[in-house]
């Protein structure tokens, strides 16, 4: 069997599409917190290692939490989301910020700003034992028995039964939703099950970026695409987007595209689209999904690093 600490490649399970808020007694319910999803390799004794999902190191990126090692009794493998409070509210466009940063100076003044948190919601190994076949609540036991908080590193609260309840005070206090997730559930790498549900506030989906088209008012319209079954890239429409920022610099920088790398209908300005090699990733969050297919009120949210585009699949096929 291999050691999924030493291999440290673990590739995170994934959350089925969102559902209206639901009460059940054999489900337990938790915030869900707008990060970046991480796998943290601790050892008290050998240090810490952050991947994303993509299995990059992001320790560089955040290097404030390097000493969470020592919050953990034995060497351990956590499951969790990286995050960053602003005004405090988890703020998914500090840490994704963060995310695309590099230079070093300007990293240390964005963490004493506004310093990284691992919430840790699951643990997966324990002193070399594997851990991903035993039931969620007997992991969430494990878990609050193996971490010790501090300011970086915390346990996500769970609530037995009482989903409704959760989501109500999410969205009062305007975070992000709730998760839902069976209590017998075991953990599966890479994959989407309806044992893990959102519950959430604010819709959102990722996209492949395609192309741009400059507005007036320095905004400039992003092309978004997702691939179907048959892994074709499909056009889902626009996003606007100020041309100020890291994001939209780093739209700028891609490579342009010979081809287009999808079929986009006439109208909207697509006649003047500048279009790019797919292959970033942005996340765009809405009210609601049109009958058509397409978004209301979307809101681009910001590029992911650990995403890659081929993961951006049409809602439609990720329900079956």
């Amino acid at each position: 069997m291999p050691d999924l600490f030493e291999e440290k490649n673990l590739k995170p399970m994934l959350i089925a599409e969102n559902v209206e808020p639901f009460d059940n007694p054999d489900w337990i319910y938790e915030l869900k917190w707008d990060g970046e999803r991480c796998i943290a390799y601790l050892d008290p004794k050998g240090g810490t290692d952050l991947r994303n999902k993509r299995n990059i190191k992001m320790l560089l990126k955040v290097p404030e939490l390097s000493e969470i090692h020592r919050q953990v009794r034995t060497p351990c493998i956590l499951d969790g989301e990286l995050m960053c409070l602003v005004d405090g509210k988890p703020d998914f466009s500090a840490i994704q910020r963060r995310s695309l940063m590099s230079n070093g100076f300007k990293i240390e003044l964005e963490a004493k700003k506004h310093p990284a948190t691992f919430i840790a919601f699951d643990i997966l190994s324990l002193d070399g034992r594997d851990l991903t076949m035993q039931p969620l609540i007997e992991r969430k036991k494990l878990l609050q028995k193996t971490v010790k908080e501090n300011g970086r590193i915390a346990v996500s609260r769970y609530f037995e039964g009482t989903g409704t309840a959760l989501f109500t005070l999410a969205k009062q206090q305007g975070l992000e939703g709730v998760v839902g997730k069976r209590k017998d559930s075991v953990y599966i790498q890479d994959k989407r099950t309806k044992d893990w549900k959102k519950i959430k506030n604010l819709l959102d989906d990722d996209f492949v970026v395609c192309g741009y088209i400059r507005k007036d008012n320095r905004m400039t319209s992003i092309i978004l695409g997702q691939y179907d079954k048959e892994g074709v890239l499909r056009y889902k429409g626009h996003v606007t987007l100020g041309v100020g920022g890291k994001p939209f610099q780093r739209i700028l920088e891609q490579p342009r595209a010979i081809h287009p790398p999808l079929e986009a209908p006439p109208g909207h300005g697509n006649e003047d689209v500048v279009w790019l090699a797919p292959t970033l990733v942005c996340t765009v969050k809405f009210m609601e999904r049109t009958k058509s297919g397409g978004m209301r009120q979307p809101v681009f949210k910001g590029l992911r690093e650990d995403k890659e585009p081929e993961e951006c699949i049409e809602p439609k096929i990720r329900e079956k």
